[in-house]
C-alpha cells in the first residue's frame, strides 16, 4: 500500500488522514450526500436522571426506576448525574486517554489488529484497510472485567494509564449493575434479575479519539449503528459529536453536554430481554472543526457464550416472542464478516420475522 496515495482505499496506520490531521477529507472518507450529517441538528430532549439515593432510599428508588424505565421506552437514551463516580476518576480517565492518543505511532501500533476477538486492539476505522468508507476515528478496544484478568494486557504508556483507566473501569462496572437493576425492576423482573450474569459477564471499553476535522460536513467518526450490549455508558470530554436517532420521527438529535453526567443508551441485548418493549437506540458520531473529541464507551453484556433471550415473563399472546437467543460471541463472529452498517445489523438477524 502506498503512503499518502489518495487513490488507494485507505492509508496505512500512522498515515491516516485523521492521524495526520489533514486539512481536507480524502475521497474515501466522504459519505454519500444523503448519509452526511446536517450542520444544524436539533438538540435532543434527553432525560437527565439524578441517581442520588437510588440504592439507599426506597421512596427515592421508586421515582428513579420509573424515570429510567420511561427513558428506555421513549428515547432509548438518558444521562445520569450523582452517579457516585468522583470527578477526579472521570477526569483521570479522559486525561490518560488523551495522552495515549498523543503517543508516537510506534507505541500505539503495538496493539494494532483487525481481529475483533482480540482483547486489546488499536485501530483507525472499523476494519482498517477493508472498510469501503473510512471513518475519522482512532480507538483502543480493551476488555475490562474482571479487571485483574485483563489489565496486564493494557498499555503501560502513559505510565498512569492502567491505574487511572482501571479506576474508572471498576467504578463504571458497578454503576452499570445498579442501572441494570433499575431497568429490570422497571420491566417487572425485579432488581437482581441479571445481577449475577452481569457480574460474571463482559465489560468491553472503547477508548475513542475523533480528531478535529476541517470538513466535518462530509464525514463521520462512526456510522449509524446499535450496540450489542445490555447498556452502553459513555464518558466524553467537552466536545459535541454524539447523535441519536429519534425513536418517534427518525430524525437525528444531538446529545447535549452536561457537566459530570454519563450517557446511557439501550443496547440490543436489552431490546431482546424486554421482548421489544425497550428499543436499542441507533446512534452515530459526528465531527467538528474546532477540537478533538475524546470518549470512553463502556459496553456491558453477559458472558462471551451466555445466550440472551427474551424474558419468559414478558412473552404472552399479546407479546409473542420476537427474538432468537444469541451470545456476545455470536455477535463477534458476525461482525468479523460484516461491518456496522445499520442495514446489516446483527440485531436484524436475531429478530423473528412475523
Amino acid at each position: 500500500m502506498k503512503k499518502n496515495n489518495e487513490s488507494s482505499s485507505s492509508f496505512p496506520i500512522g498515515e491516516t488522514a485523521q492521524e495526520k490531521r489533514y486539512s481536507h477529507a480524502p475521497e474515501f472518507y466522504k459519505l454519500q450526500p444523503f448519509d452526511r450529517p446536517h450542520p444544524n441538528t436539533e438538540i435532543a430532549d434527553i432525560p437527565v436522571i439524578d441517581m442520588e439515593g437510588m440504592c439507599d432510599d426506597p421512596t427515592r428508588r421508586i421515582k428513579v426506576v420509573q424515570d429510567i424505565g420511561n427513558a428506555c421506552k421513549h428515547s432509548g437514551f438518558f444521562q445520569v448525574i450523582n452517579h457516585g463516580i468522583s470527578q477526579p476518576i472521570l477526569d483521570g480517565a479522559i486525561s490518560t486517554a488523551a495522552r495515549f492518543f498523543d503517543l508516537p505511532t510506534k507505541e500505539k501500533e503495538k496493539f494494532m489488529s483487525n481481529e475483533v476477538h482480540e482483547p486489546v486492539r488499536y485501530g483507525t476505522s472499523i476494519q482498517d484497510g477493508l472498510d469501503k468508507v473510512q471513518f475519522w476515528r482512532v480507538f483502543l478496544k480493551q476488555y475490562a472485567h474482571p479487571l485483574k484478568e485483563w489489565v496486564h494486557l493494557w498499555p503501560n504508556n502513559p505510565p498512569e494509564y492502567r491505574q487511572k483507566m482501571g479506576d474508572y473501569a471498576v467504578a463504571v462496572q458497578k454503576m452499570a449493575i445498579d442501572i441494570m437493576g433499575a431497568i429490570t425492576e422497571s420491566l417487572g423482573l425485579g432488581p437482581t434479575y441479571l445481577t449475577t450474569k452481569l457480574d460474571d459477564g463482559m465489560q468491553v471499553m472503547f477508548v475513542n479519539c475523533y480528531p478535529r476535522c476541517s470538513q466535518p460536513e462530509l464525514a463521520l467518526g462512526l456510522p449509524p449503528h446499535t450496540d450489542y450490549t445490555c447498556i452502553t455508558i459513555v464518558l466524553q470530554n467537552s466536545a459535541d459529536g454524539l447523535e441519536i436517532r429519534d425513536l418517534g420521527d427518525g430524525s437525528w438529535r444531538l446529545i447535549p453536554l452536561v457537566r459530570s453526567a454519563l450517557q446511557v443508551n439501550v443496547g440490543d441485548y436489552l431490546e431482546v430481554l424486554s421482548n421489544g418493549r425497550y428499543k436499542s437506540v441507533v446512534h452515530r458520531v459526528t465531527l467538528n472543526n474546532e477540537k478533538a473529541r475524546i470518549s470512553i464507551s463502556s459496553l456491558h453484556s453477559l458472558g462471551m457464550d451466555v445466550k440472551m433471550e427474551s424474558a419468559k415473563e414478558l412473552v404472552d399472546e399479546e407479546h409473542p416472542k420476537g427474538y432468537k437467543e444469541s451470545s456476545f460471541n455470536d455477535f463477534l463472529d458476525f461482525i468479523s464478516k460484516n461491518n456496522l452498517e445499520e442495514e446489516k445489523s446483527f440485531l436484524k438477524t436475531v429478530k423473528i420475522q412475523k
